[in-house]
């Protein structure tokens, strides 16, 4: 089969991962041709093609007729294969990355059968990246995980028009080499706000003196500004914690010289930070995240030592001034994409959200985090408080028979989440997608309300940094 891929760039990072996997995969089933708005930060052993016009999009440049784009795309099409291709597969065609995408999309679907594997969802708590068109319709879509499957089925999708293809973890932790294990506890993270750092910083608080390192800095200068800020609280705080260890050491020795490693994230894609680290023989722990973890546990990768929340007394924290940020968010937030919410329903959310005089942790934004943070290193009685409203706090990372566990999870993504179990997988697809026509649409209003999840709203997703 002849496949072409389409892409706004092809920069190290996650879809740049996720393209070279799938072509590894298929190269002796397909031949490819990746198209792309920016020249490849590293060489690709498929041919590429830059398509002027295809990149993100930027204040100052001039902007790109669609028509152009989609004649540039065709033609790179045709030259490598005259009599064109079987399928085009676009990743992340619903993020107004490009604000013409869906224009030129709607032009290449006159002409060609489009695949369109959705990584990200603008629903999902990026109001910036939200395109106000429709989505295109009559096309097949793909998603990497059950729960977002199950948002585009109810919103309009049939069954046979939408394929679940999970990402595969590449098994560069397959060796265990000797290293000296420090007392240090690992967050492999880029840290952008949804990765929770302040979280993090509380959880060094109850570890016994163990540090936990973050490795990577934010790439974008909005993250850099809270980043920044938690920096500085920590070392003015004198906090067990570090950052930027990954700039100063190589990464594998990093993560073999852990004792384990956590996330904190509020919220993820796929989850490849549940996975990785098992095959590094390394403990994972820290926030559970149900509609991502679901799909592993389903695949025998035990994640139950994992907590859901931590609870904070609202005492901690000015209620009435969280109450009054968090309802204007949802409210501010709903309006962006369209949507109308009750203030009633918002009110009651509210009230169950904090109905023991409890709140979640990872609901707060930084302000409200380090005022948390701040009341505990002042007040250690506090700090028992905490463990007898969250018990794991007394032991954090502490679980039965750890060594079982770990060789539990290591054999079930082995067996799931490693390469050979995407290859027939991609192929179907593809094969179904050249040759099944449907007939659907996504009903805009209904995927965002299935995003809007009250339950889960947190101000380090969707509201603005406030210091």
């Amino acid at each position: 089969m002849n496949i072409a891929i389409i892409h706004y760039h092809l920069k190290t990072g996650g879809v740049t991962t996720v393209i070279k996997q799938h072509t590894a995969a298929l190269k002796e089933d397909c031949d490819f041709l990746i198209l792309t708005g920016s020249e490849p930060e590293t060489p690709l052993s498929i041919e590429t093609v830059y398509i002027p016009g295809l990149g993100y999009s930027k204040i100052s440049e001039t902007n790109t007729d669609p028509e152009i784009v989609a004649e540039r795309i065709n033609s790179a099409i045709h030259t490598k294969w005259p009599e064109g291709c079987d399928v085009i597969h676009i990743h992340n065609p619903t993020l107004a990355k490009n604000r013409h995408f869906l224009k030129i999309l709607n032009i290449l679907k006159q002409s060609n059968t489009l695949f369109l594997q959705i990584h990200d969802f603008a629903e999902d708590g990026r109001p910036l990246a939200y395109f106000r068109e429709e989505y295109l319709s009559d096309c097949h879509y793909g998603v990497i995980n059950t729960r977002d499957y199950q948002h585009l089925l109810c919103s309009g999708l049939c069954k046979k028009g939408l394929h679940i293809i999970p990402n595969t973890v590449s098994p560069d932790f397959d060796f265990s080499p000797p290293f000296k294990i420090k007392p240090r506890i690992l967050y492999p993270v880029r840290a952008i706000r949804r990765k929770n750092i302040g979280e993090a910083i509380l959880l060094s608080l109850f570890t016994g003196g163990k540090e936990i390192a973050v490795t990577r800095p934010p790439n974008s200068i909005v993250d850099f500004i809270p980043y920044n800020a938690w920096k500085s609280f920590a070392d003015q705080n004198k906090l067990n914690i570090t950052f930027e260890a990954g700039l100063k050491s190589d990464f594998i020795s990093l993560v073999f010289a852990s004792e384990s490693i956590i996330s904190t994230s509020i919220t993820e894609g796929f989850g490849f930070a549940f996975l990785e680290p098992w095959l590094a023989n390394k403990l994972i722990w820290g926030r559970n995240l149900p509609e991502i973890c679901s799909d592993f546990e389903m695949n025998h990768i035990k994640l139950d030592h994992l907590y859901s929340n931590i609870l904070i007394p609202v005492t901690l924290i000015d209620k009435d001034k969280f109450s009054s940020i968090w309802k204007s968010c949802v409210l501010r937030n709903s309006r962006r994409f369209n949507f109308v919410t009750d203030q009633s329903i918002v009110d009651d959310a509210f009230e169950k959200l904090t109905q023991n005089e409890t709140i979640d942790f990872g609901l707060l934004d930084e302000s409200f985090q380090k005022k948390v943070i701040s009341s505990l290193l002042s007040d250690k009685s506090l700090i028992n408080s905490l463990i007898d409203l969250n018990p794991f706090l007394a032991e954090p990372g502490n679980v039965v028979d750890k060594e079982s566990l770990i060789e539990n999870n290591r054999k079930a993504i082995q067996k799931n989440y490693v390469d050979g179990s995407m290859k027939e997988k991609l192929l179907r697809i593809y094969r179904t997608v050249k040759t099944t026509p449907v007939h659907h649409a996504i009903k805009k209003d209904i995927l965002f309300k299935r995003f809007l999840n009250l339950e889960k709203f947190s101000l380090l997703k969707w509201g603005e940094y406030r210091d």
